[in-house]
């Protein structure tokens, strides 16, 4: 059985989705009709803008979004899933793939919660640090052994790597103590926020209103969400995980593992770079992976 997964945020780089414009008139006519949705030229950006523009919360994640659901449209029958998921931002790539969220809605949703999490990072200084080596029992221990600051495991990307996120000061006290406990690396991130986190509520509040008036649809084939884990088809369901997304962790391994057990034997990568597929193969070896860009 095959998995399309798609890629999250700082999977950006200069020149993403500018071969697909060329060659494609399909891509062509949806690169332009999400320039009039967003009101701007994000092409322009996406093509031959600079490695700060692509940083830009606002921008980065309408960018990869489209990047990945533009690449999906362009390949006909080849794009042919059992089952599919995204890492965090790429959820809401592969809900429109699948058919669970029109382009339209899909864009519109994606550059709200751009926007919100930018507001959120705004408000409370706070960032996000990967750390490697460690079993996640130790680093939800430790993360919860700080009281006096927020931090909080925010991505499990394969066994021995979480990312936590938290206020700058939880992240620095967190980050002592896990090299403390043997972590191999403790390596703070240079992102605007601590995203899946307590610290995005007001942005969560700000998207959840958007989601719910939102029309879902029952996707082509299930949907292994970041909150659950596991294979998902009814619109409440996808919707209600969608809000909780915001402010709790990204289960990646446990949605790997799940998808594995439900048959997944190949997993292919739509969107720019070729992290989940490295991911994919730490998770279980086994497994075929492979990627279009």
């Amino acid at each position: 059985m095959k998995a399309f997964v798609f890629p999250g945020q700082g999977a950006q780089f200069v020149g993403m989705g500018k071969d697909l414009y060329e060659t494609s008139d399909i891509a062509k006519e949806l690169f332009e009709k999400a320039n009039t949705i967003l009101g701007f030229r994000i092409t322009d950006l996406m093509f031959n803008g600079t490695d700060e523009d692509l940083r830009q919360t606002k921008v980065t994640q309408p960018a990869i979004f489209l990047h990945s659901v533009i690449l999906a449209k362009t390949l006909g029958s080849e794009f042919n899933p059992d089952m599919v998921a995204g890492h965090s931002l790429g959820e809401f790539s592969a809900l429109v793939t699948a058919n669970g969220l029109s382009f339209e809605d899909g864009l519109t949703l994606v550059y709200k919660r751009a926007l919100a999490m930018q507001k959120a990072c705004e408000m409370n200084p706070s960032t996000m640090a990967a750390i490697l080596g460690l079993p996640d029992a130790k680093v939800e221990e430790i993360c919860a052994s700080i009281t006096d600051e927020t931090v909080v495991p925010a991505n499990y990307n394969c066994p021995g790597q979480i990312v936590i996120s938290g206020t700058n000061a939880g992240i620095d006290k967190a980050c002592e103590l896990l090299k403390e406990a043997g972590a191999k690396r403790a390596l703070k991130l240079s992102v605007g926020g601590a995203f899946h986190s307590p610290l995005m509520n007001p942005a969560k509040e700000e998207l959840e209103k958007a989601i719910n008036e939102t029309k879902f649809e029952k996707p082509i084939c299930p949907i292994y969400q970041n909150v659950s884990t596991v294979a998902e088809t009814e619109p409440e369901t996808i919707r209600k995980n969608l809000i909780a997304q915001l402010t709790a962790p990204v289960k990646w391994t446990q949605s790997v593992e799940h998808m594995i057990a439900d048959g997944a034997t190949e997993f292919v990568e739509l969107g720019p770079g070729s992290v989940l597929q490295g991911l994919v193969k730490k998770i279980n070896s086994t497994v075929a992976t492979s990627g279009k860009q």
